[in-house]
């Protein structure tokens, strides 16, 4: 008898490990299955066969417990910045000169971090972490929680969220086998540190694999295991296709017309994203660019008002506003909040697979399309001396690096190239078609199909 308990940590989570087949395989795979969520159990209405979903209760982080969390974390990227461009650059982007206690803490954190940065010292941060939320009622509560369910292996499907650290915590408390999933392909190679320290993890790829032995040397290659992700599994799975008629209804399309879709990224990384829409609306108005329709998906991250402004200048432009519902307020991490509908899924599937050129900011969003064997521009304006956001910094970021030198994508770093760039491709679809495979092999090191069947029968193996 194995019993896995599976944490959700966002609506993210909930895309890619309920509205997957993962759970399904779960559920086949292991005697009981349990979701820990901190989200609101009502979400997982007609999801579920035989699982149970328990709500977790929001842990807020004190002062106290952020501190420490934040000495490992400017320690870890300290440790890590040099010849690691976007772990130097969110490590500068950390620091702080507010004149309140977290600006002064900060500060004070950058000055003992110079000195203490080693992985005994991390550790030492966390533990000290540990010791400030280990009498928490809330952490006192997940100790009694484990120990109703006695489980074989709690599986975390996000490794970063602060707020997962006292169930971590209380797992290896009680040695409840711990396994992380790492969330995401830039996590590792710049980002801070993990939340907690678990047993196993799951990566996307080799090249994950790799980035995790270097940036956690404690962990042993062994305890790791290239799986895929189910960020992209939806895409092999029948009940989310829909046919080309369908997508052009659905969006009021001219069929005759080839489909360009520019896909958002949140404010806070892709504030130049109204620039880059306009320049392309403009350049259709212009006849720079013929016979196209463009559809706009904006960041299920924000509200998409930013947008309205545009909407209402090129009322031509088509909108898929993401189906993703807030399912709380007053979370310390609010777009963790909200949560995808089946119909939403179905949505993306159908213009990654009927638009002919996806254009975006340097997100994942470009493997999501070249899964459909569809070209990609990735955008970038901004520079330190032009005015606008400064995205083409993104470029020197190590994940970003491997985009640029697979030749996979097209990088259009002004007007006259990116519409350059939209007309060869509306032209030639073809173009780098060999390098955009390269690229995916590269992030993704298994298949689509069968993905949530890889993960469940690798978690059963580690319980």
């Amino acid at each position: 008898m194995k019993k896995i308990g599976i944490v959700i940590t966002d609506g993210v989570g909930f895309r890619n490990f309920i509205l997957s087949d993962f759970l399904t395989e779960a559920e086949k795979t292991f005697d009981e299955v349990v979701v820990l969520s901190c989200l609101p159990e009502a979400i997982y209405s007609g999801f579920l066969n035989t699982t149970k979903v328990i709500e977790l209760p929001v842990f807020q982080e004190a002062f106290k417990t952020w501190i420490f969390r934040k000495a490992k974390e400017v320690a870890h990227l300290r440790r890590h910045r040099n010849n690691n461009f976007g772990i130097f650059d969110n490590y500068n982007f950390n620091k702080s000169k507010a004149k309140n206690p977290r600006g002064y803490a900060t500060r004070l954190l950058y000055a003992l971090t110079a000195i203490f940065n080693t992985e005994k010292s991390i550790s030492a941060f966390n533990r000290m972490q540990q010791a400030t939320f280990k009498n928490n009622p809330i952490t006192k509560g997940y100790e009694e929680l484990l120990k109703a369910h006695d489980f074989d292996i709690l599986f975390f499907t996000h490794q970063r969220p602060p707020f997962i650290a006292p169930l971590a915590y209380v797992a290896k408390k009680m040695k409840i086998t711990s396994c992380s999933f790492i969330f995401s392909w830039d996590n590792l190679a710049s980002k801070g540190r993990m939340a907690a320290d678990f047993d196993y993890f799951l990566v996307w790829s080799d090249l994950m694999q790799r980035e995790l032995l270097h940036f956690y040397p404690h962990v042993k290659k062994e305890n790791t295991a290239i799986v895929g992700t189910p960020q992209f599994e939806p895409y092999v799975l029948e009940r989310y296709a829909s046919d080309q008629s369908e997508f052009h209804s659905l969006f009021n399309l001219n069929p005759l017309k080839k489909t360009i879709c520019f896909s958002c990224g949140d404010i806070a990384t892709s504030p130049n994203d109204e620039l880059y829409i306009e320049t392309i609306a403009n350049a259709i108005l212009e006849g720079k660019i013929e016979d196209v329709n463009l559809v706009i998906r904006t960041s299920p991250a924000e509200d998409p008002a930013r947008f309205l402004p545009i909407a209402a200048k090129f009322p031509f432009l088509k909108w898929n506003y993401p189906k993703w519902e807030l399912a709380r307020i007053g979370h310390q991490e609010a777009w963790s909040q909200r949560f995808p509908s089946v119909d939403d899924v179905t949505e993306m599937r159908s213009l990654l697979e009927y638009s002919h050129l996806n254009i975006n900011m340097l997100s994942t969003m470009s493997l999501d399309f070249m899964q459909f064997e569809k070209p990609v521009i990735n955008v970038v304006f901004g520079n330190q001396d032009n005015n606008l956001y400064d995205d083409q910094r993104f470029l020197e970021y190590a994940h970003i690096i491997n985009v640029v030198k697979s030749n996979a994508s097209t990088i259009a770093k002004n007007k006259i190239e990116l519409i350059e760039a939209i007309n060869q491709y509306l032209k030639n679809p073809l173009l780098q078609q060999a390098q955009r495979t390269n690229l995916l092999q590269m992030q993704v090191s298994k298949p689509l199909h069968g993905t949530g069947k890889r993960i469940a029968e690798t978690l059963f193996q580690w319980a």
